[in-house]
């Protein structure tokens, strides 16, 4: 096993510098030709010390790296194996150390005591007791460079019996006898140093005895006097702590008189508070800013307890108290007193002006900061201060507008009655109306607005607060707070306040503007466009959009825009329900001329305003009623051809939209010029017909031949349409009866058109056209079917001309 073991170390391990800590002879369980291998276990000669496990066969390293299963050839080998990689792996490896399974704990005991155990068979490897433990095996270790130089020196030195075995370990044996032998001597012949030198020991033993005895009893006085030192200190480190609570109580207790100290100058201030002059005023906000002061000193809840503190804070409460009674009872009957005031506006100016009350204002100003102490210190006074002044100016407010509405009403002279606008229109009427609804919106303004800012300031509205508490920020320094709520949250809550406020004070301005312009919509419809234009205007350019003013002209915006589509839907109604007289000739339609009328009226109230486009949309609504109910009209009139009422209604409307350039309406007014047209031209083929009827009856059958194959130059010798045939139909039309056809059909046409639209020429040159027309593709005909015949009508397009140039003269 040496040999083996010297085999591998020297020519394997030694060259990849790694020792040899112990081997087995193995085979490999699942190889059906048993190779035996031995299985080494190794470790790096530097560090980092690294364990590894080869597999050796014919001289090669194979390191695994899957699971392998061998035999051991010899038990005694594969456990002292085991157990010394087992060792290794306990002492050497840090961390997570592997996992041994199936090992007997008695291999592991027993090479613990060092006991030897040598087993024979596989059974021993079960029943090994306490009195057998695993040998180590012979660690095997190289010679040093020294070693090796030494030895040589040696053989060199034997020479010839280096060759010789048996006489070189003779040789060896000798000389190490001699050395033992001399050894011996050596300590035999020191014995009696020996012996000295264990004596000074054993001195120096019960001196090192003794040393110790002393510095044990000097370590037990020198722990007494630790352990009282370490008492002192504890002792000195509570007093410190001891005076340290006492300045700070002291401290505190300062802190707390200081704060809760209010001076008699300021007690007597609330107490027995002045407010009608400006020294007593002044006094009481000192005071009143003082005692919030002190009131909302931030003191530690431990404190609070205190039976001083508890007492001084009674005698704030009752100080808050009685200074509040003051306060609320003086404001109440200065707003009392305001609301009750009985001067009239001045408005007999030339100009319509609503006063705003500012010298209320500057009256109430004064007391702003007591209303801010108010709020924090006493909100249930503060809000009964807050009702008595809206109902207060409430009151003094609805008086002054009623009586600026009633001047006015009283500046605007009205006295038109129509609900449609087929009547006549006061139009310096209107015109007074827009001016003076503008001066109203414009002058409600600067007194809401005057009103608004003033409560804001004095009740402080623009400030969130709660109810449960005395703290909240503020302008005047009064208070400070930090509330964690939103600031959309705040911003909501504070414009629903002044809206409400603000409600309470001008509940009368929606009314009243209703009833002003509701007035004047009795009287005229029209007005309501006005009024839908001015409230716009205003709704729209109001900075705050929810203030309480913009919200009162919205809603009273919104009764103006159905009153505005009421109107619009009564001028479709009275279109629809159109009647015209049945026994005359119809002629214009009265809300065709009517139109006009309202369209200049509309144009001049909504021309460049935002609201043009709610015009515009009644336009297209209002022009497709138009057409249908003519059409409806002109089929249903007994006395006038539907033609004539088409023709005569669509070519008025037609010149009214090319007047009025409505851009909305342009593509109505090509479908009106349409509609004229087809109309006119409907009227002339129905009345004018065919003057020369049986030449245009003989010519159609001419046609019916050439539509059946017959040539043009071959008609004549058809008998029904010989040449002798055409002569004698021709000579049925002569110039004199062709006149006085066309003089009756004058007389018809002007008993059809109307005059006011003098719409006979326009017809009669229509009619004169298509004369000439019919004329022309007869002689057409002639000159085609009946070349060289010398056949000709007895008039020409100079007399056709002549004639309705004459009949029109005459008439």
């Amino acid at each position: 096993m040496a040999t083996i073991r010297h085999s591998l170390q020297t020519e394997i391990f030694h060259p990849i510098d790694e020792r040899l800590m112990t081997f087995v002879h193995v085979y490999e369980l699942y190889k059906k030709k048993k190779t035996s291998n031995f299985l080494c276990l190794t470790v790096t000669k530097e560090a980092p010390i690294v364990f590894y496990i080869h597999q050796e066969e014919k001289g090669f390293d194979l390191h695994f790296d899957k699971v392998y299963k061998w035999i051991a050839v010899n038990l005694q080998e594969r456990q002292t194996f085991l157990v010394i990689l087992w060792k290794q792996c306990m002492n050497i490896m840090t961390g997570n150390k592997p996992e041994f399974r199936n090992l007997p704990k008695e291999w592991l005991m027993s090479y613990s005591n060092n006991v030897p155990i040598s087993l024979k068979s596989e059974n021993d490897v079960n029943n090994v007791g306490d009195n057998v433990v695993i040998v180590e095996p012979e660690e095997y270790q190289a010679l040093s460079e020294k070693e090796e130089t030494d030895l040589e020196k040696m053989m060199l030195d034997l020479g010839f019996i280096s060759n010789n075995a048996e006489k070189f370990i003779e040789k060896l044996t000798n000389q190490l006898s001699i050395l033992d032998g001399e050894n011996l001597q050596s300590v035999l012949s020191s014995e009696q140093k020996v012996v000295e030198l264990i004596n000074q020991l054993n001195l120096a033993i019960n001196e090192v005895a003794n040393l110790e005895f002393q510095l044990d009893s000097y370590d037990e006085i020198l722990g007494h006097v630790r352990t009282t030192i370490e008492k002192m200190e504890q002792k000195n480190v509570l007093i410190q702590i001891v005076n340290k609570n006492y300045d700070k109580l002291l401290l505190q207790l300062e802190k707390v008189v200081h704060q809760l100290e209010l001076s008699p100058k300021y007690q007597t201030a609330l107490t027995d508070a002045d407010l009608t002059n400006p020294t007593g005023l002044k006094d009481a906000i000192a005071a009143a800013k003082e005692l919030q002061a002190v009131m909302n000193a931030e003191i530690h809840p431990a404190l609070v307890q205190l039976t001083a503190v508890q007492e001084q804070k009674k005698k704030f409460d009752k100080w808050k108290s009685k200074f509040s009674h003051i306060l609320s009872r003086h404001l109440n009957n200065l707003f009392i007193h305001i609301g009750n005031d009985t001067s009239k506006l001045k408005l007999s100016g030339s100009d319509l002006i609503l006063p705003v009350r500012s010298q209320f204002h500057k009256e109430l100003s004064g007391y702003t900061p007591l209303m801010h102490w108010c709020k924090l210190m006493e909100r249930k006074a503060y809000t009964a201060l807050k009702k008595v002044y809206t109902s207060s100016l409430g009151k003094l407010y609805e008086r002054d507008i009623k009586q600026f509405m009633e001047e006015a009403k009283y500046r605007i002279v009205a006295r038109i009655e129509r609900e449609q606008w087929s009547q006549d229109i006061d139009v310096d009427e209107r015109t007074r109306f827009d001016q003076i609804l503008e001066i109203v919106l414009s002058q409600l303004e600067p007194v809401c607005l005057s009103e608004q800012n003033f409560c804001i300031s004095f009740f402080q509205l623009d400030v969130f607060s709660s109810s449960t508490k005395n703290t909240q920020t503020t302008l005047d320094g009064f208070g400070d707070e930090n509330l964690h709520v939103p600031q959309k949250t705040i911003d909501k809550k504070v414009n629903e306040e002044v809206r409400r406020m603000m409600s309470e004070i001008f509940g009368c301005i929606e009314l009243e503007l209703l009833n002003f312009i509701t007035y004047y919509e009795k009287l005229d419809s029209v007005y309501c466009m006005s009024a839908l234009i001015h409230l716009s205007e205003h709704v729209m350019s109001a900075q705050d959009t929810d203030s309480f003013l913009s919200i009162t002209f919205g809603s009273v915006l919104v009764h103006v825009k159905r009153s505005y589509d009421k109107y619009m839907q009564t001028q479709e109604k009275s279109i629809i329900e159109s009647r015209i007289p049945r026994k005359s000739k119809c002629g214009i339609l009265p809300f065709v001329s009517n139109f006009e009328e309202f369209a200049n009226t509309a144009e001049n109230i909504f021309k460049n305003t935002e609201r043009k486009t709610d015009l515009d949309k009644w336009y297209v609504r209002l022009m497709s009623t138009i057409f249908e109910t003519i059409q409806n009209i002109a089929a249903e009139h007994p006395k006038t051809p539907p033609e004539v009422i088409k023709m005569e209604n669509f070519h008025h409307l037609y010149a009214l939209l090319s007047q009025l350039k409505i851009s909305v309406l342009d593509g109505h007014r090509k479908e009106v010029k349409q509609k004229y047209n087809e109309a006119l031209n409907a009227y002339v083929t129905r009345y004018f017909g065919r003057p020369l009827e049986k030449l245009n009856l003989f010519f159609e059958g001419v046609q019916g031949k050439v539509a059946q194959g017959v040539k043009e130059s071959e008609i004549s010798y058809q008998m029904a349409f010989s040449k002798q045939e055409l002569r004698r139909v021709i000579r049925e039309y002569p110039a004199r009866e062709v006149k006085k056809g066309l003089d009756h059909l004058y007389k018809k046409v002007d008993k059809h058109l109307c005059e006011e639209e003098n719409l006979l020429q326009v017809v009669w040159r229509a009619m004169q056209e298509e004369f000439i027309q019919q004329y022309k593709s007869i002689e057409d005909l002639i000159q085609r079917c009946y070349p060289g015949s010398m056949i000709c009508l007895e008039f020409s397009i100079e007399d056709i001309l002549q004639f309705f140039s004459e009949i029109a003269r005459s008439h």
